[in-house]
């Protein structure tokens, strides 16, 4: 039976099998994703059935989607889960004096969450409402320290997992924990401030979440363990969280290599890099997941490609501050794999793989530097492979039906050239049409089950603008708000 997009049921999953032909479908044969033009992709529950003509057996409905491009969704390696603070450092700095890093005087008052447990809540919902509309369709979420007592807390990501659950997203959740953080004692003078027995606590709770969630909402939610990056951790509390990891078979997501404040602390603390420090111990694995290596040194780089450690390249979030990866291609040869995140908002995997590919190209200096196959196989194929899930990043029988569909007769979209490089090039995730995660058709139209998005955008920014209101409590020197983030033009006085 012939049927439109608009008549299945969003946030469910279709009854009977599901036939979508389209223009284009990225299909997956031989190991590779293979452009398939004019064909058909069936979807049976949760399921993809087939991919390739017109499939030739019994189907509930046929969906024809023009001229579309049907995709594996995305899998985001560093996905952002509460408002983005990191906006505010783009134009202003240094962190130590924008809020980034707490002062005495607030350590000595006693840190305190900005943010109550039921904002933690919606901006979880919220911000997994953002990946849906952009194409994501698993997402390891990040969010920020800055603004906590300490970590991240259990309660906000049972919250987390049911916002998964109701809106229809593959998440890999674990609240982050940490045994230290930065203190800054004097103007641009930081140090490092340890609590062993908080951390330890931190990954008890995240343990014991992680036996409680692995495997629920019929198998979207699954657990990580996510240690906050390498210079806030004790060498006991990563001993412990590697020896967790290999025990239960659960991935790990560390930031290091990702800044010359991490060289700086952990040059002090152990006399060399975090990749080093961690190898010198024995903690690099294949489960291993490490956002962002535009620090990494060669031999950093070198002990990534020998134990199989998966960088999360989040482009846009560096390129804003004129930052890259140096380089994808040097990566690459290395036989390092490569997947992406967004880190950021907008989360715009799509507007992440035209950064990444200009970027890897002015690395190297030509355009033999990344080409849109290999980042479009990172924001796919790659990220998979890192959470070791082989029915994940690319369409075909047997694989999960996470997929995105994009429209390529949008206008600002002409002439088409190859679709994914019309995507890539067009730089923007604002064409996903729709998502389907587990066979459910969990985006469509810019439109998520069960949330008002016009409304909670609204939400967002008031809330946004509490925290930023409260920004000097935590700020050297308690400067006023306007002095930290003046505007780019100075305010219109009429004369």
């Amino acid at each position: 039976m012939a049927q439109r997009l608009s008549d299945l049921t969003l946030g469910e999953r279709p009854g009977g099998r599901t036939a979508l032909a389209a223009r284009w479908i990225v299909g997956h044969a031989e190991g590779r994703h293979r452009l398939l033009r004019d064909g058909e992709i069936v979807i049976d529950g949760a399921e993809v059935l087939y991919v390739g003509p017109r499939f030739p057996g019994e189907v509930a409905r046929r969906i024809d989607l023009g001229d579309m491009l049907v995709s594996p969704g995305f899998i985001d390696l560093d996905a952002l889960s509460d408002l983005d603070t990191t906006l505010l450092t783009v134009d202003y700095g240094p962190g130590w004096a924008t809020g980034r890093v707490w002062p005495r005087s607030y350590v000595e008052r006693g840190p305190y969450d900005m943010y109550s447990p039921e904002d933690l809540a919606f901006q979880k919902r919220y911000a997994f409402a953002q990946l849906l509309l952009n194409g994501i369709t698993t997402a390891l979420p990040i969010a920020s320290l800055f603004y906590r007592e300490w970590g991240e807390t259990v309660e906000e990501f049972e919250a987390a997992a049911d916002a998964a659950a109701a809106l229809g997203l593959r998440v890999y959740l674990g609240p982050a924990y940490r045994s230290g953080g930065m203190v800054c004692e004097a103007p641009g003078v930081l140090e490092p401030v340890f609590d062993e027995a908080r951390g330890m606590k931190g990954l008890k709770d995240a343990l014991n979440f992680a036996t409680r969630i692995a495997g629920t909402a019929e198998g979207l939610i699954q657990p990580i363990l996510a240690p906050d990056r390498v210079e806030t951790c004790t060498l006991a509390l990563l001993q412990k969280t590697m020896a967790a990891s290999a025990e239960r078979g659960i991935p790990v997501r560390l930031h290091m290599a990702q800044g010359r404040t991490e060289r700086m602390i952990m040059n002090r603390l152990h006399g060399t890099t975090g990749p080093q420090w961690l190898a010198r111990h024995g903690l690099l694995h294949d489960r291993l997941i490490a956002p962002h290596a535009v620090e990494a040194e060669p031999e950093d780089l070198a002990l990534y490609a020998e134990h199989g450690v998966t960088i999360a390249h989040c482009p846009l979030v560096y390129a804003r501050d004129g930052e890259m990866l140096r380089s994808f291609r040097e990566c690459r040869e290395r036989g390092i794999r490569i997947g992406m995140g967004t880190d950021t908002a907008p989360p715009d995997m799509v507007l992440n793989m035209a950064v990444a590919l200009m970027m890897g190209r002015a690395a190297e200096g030509g355009p033999h530097g990344l080409t849109t196959a290999e980042v479009f196989d990172a924001a796919t194929i790659s990220g998979a492979d890192a959470l070791k899930r082989p029915d994940l990043g690319r369409l075909q029988p047997g694989a999960k039906a996470d997929i995105a569909i994009f429209d390529l007769a949008d206008q600002r979209f002409a002439p088409t050239i190859d679709p994914i490089q019309t995507l890539i090039f067009g730089a923007t995730g604002r064409v996903t049409r729709a998502v389907f995660v587990d066979g459910r058709l969990s985006m469509r139209d810019g439109a998520v089950s069960g949330l008002d998005l016009a409304a909670a955008r609204k939400i967002a920014q008031e809330q946004f603008e509490r925290l930023l209101a409260r920004y000097p409590e935590r700020t050297f020197g308690h400067p006023k708000v306007k002095d930290m983030f003046p505007g780019t033009y100075a305010p219109f006085k009429p004369r």
